[in-house]
């Protein structure tokens, strides 16, 4: 983290499974996942890529799509949610890189949040009680395929921040800039 009048600018990492496997699942069809031909030789499947965990207190598993439009630079964070009933699975489908901003499990630490770029074909699953951001459209609006939870029980913790932690796309190939 760098200091700038006041500001903590966080660095941006690549998202990869390594990375990312405190905080939850990366979905995208790579040759590392469990995959197999399916469909008479037509169809390779990615197999199981996340483990959607949505049960506790009657919930159920339901899909939408959330549109995300682009903040103003730098980002500020000025929030950090997390969802202790269960999991949520994003998956772009606008093909464009966003940001996935993350902090583990547990009492909420703004020290701890990491921020990754996302490429157009990975998707995320943050596990159960994982903290982060809304997913953070970069150079245009984006929509997003979303598995998560409905049901019983208070599904989302909101932590509100002063602003002072910032992203900035230095390095980044952003088409606002």
């Amino acid at each position: 983290m760098t200091k700038n009048t006041g500001q903590v600018s966080l660095p941006i990492r690549p998202l990869s499974s390594e990375a990312f496997a405190p905080y939850g699942d990366v979905l995208e069809a790579s040759a590392d996942k469990h995959h197999f031909t399916i469909n008479d030789g037509y169809t390779e499947r990615f197999h199981d890529l996340a483990q959607i965990d949505v049960a506790d207190e009657n919930g159920r598993a339901i899909v939408s799509i959330f549109r995300s439009t682009p903040l103003t630079l730098p980002i500020k964070i000025e929030m950090m949610e997390r969802h202790p009933l269960g999991s949520q699975a994003f998956m772009p489908l606008s093909q464009q890189p966003y940001l996935v901003v993350v902090a583990p499990k547990g009492a909420f630490d703004k020290n701890n949040i990491e921020v990754f770029l996302a490429q157009p074909t990975q998707g995320v699953n943050y596990h159960k009680g994982t903290w982060h951001h809304f997913c953070l459209a970069l150079n245009h609006e984006c929509d997003f395929l979303v598995i998560d939870r409905s049901g019983e029980g208070n599904n989302c913790d909101v932590e509100t921040l002063d602003g002072s932690l910032v992203i900035n796309l230095e390095g980044i190939n952003d088409s606002r800039t």
